[in-house]
């Protein structure tokens, strides 16, 4: 069988090519939150020492529960790590991102909210700070993300 080459080409020229083949990969299905305040800002989080990708910037949230839909994760998931109360009617889907990591495939919606009680704390000891979209490439951030960066600023 052949491999599929791991450099960027296009569609046309990835059609000229024999199909690849499906990596067996377990899938982790989390999601994420671009959070707006009143003045345009972004919240981002910086994922803290101790967990993979440590240090990197990153939009709020976590892995969906086998039990739970995205908005209940979601909501779940922003009042452990930054003690906001949100509520589904809170979230609106903008962007996906579905990035291949090496042992590991990964799908995340994204959803704006800019309505949610209480000030962002982090809680789980992760800085955070508040960026306009035009600044969101100056902070280095998990490959999964970088994609979700440009329709954010496309859509907003």
């Amino acid at each position: 069988m052949v491999k599929f080459i791991q450099k960027k080409i296009g569609c046309a020229e990835a059609l000229e090519l024999p199909p690849p083949e499906c990596p067996q990969k377990r899938v982790v299905f989390v999601v994420a939150a671009a959070i707006i305040d009143t003045d345009g800002r972004i919240l981002i989080a910086q994922r803290p020492e101790g967990k993979a990708m440590a240090g990197l910037w990153e939009f709020p949230g976590g892995k969906v529960g086998g039990d739970e839909t995205p908005e209940f994760a979601l909501m779940r998931e922003l009042k452990e790590e930054l003690d906001i109360d949100t509520r589904p009617c809170c979230f609106s889907p903008i962007a996906f991102a579905s990035h291949d990591y090496d042992d590991f495939h990964l799908m995340m919606p994204l959803f704006v909210c800019r309505v949610w009680k209480g000030q962002p704390k982090g809680k789980e000891g992760q800085k955070f700070k508040w960026v306009h979209k035009h600044e969101l490439f100056d902070y280095e951030m998990p490959e999964a993300d970088i994609p979700l960066v440009t329709q954010i600023q496309d859509l907003l």
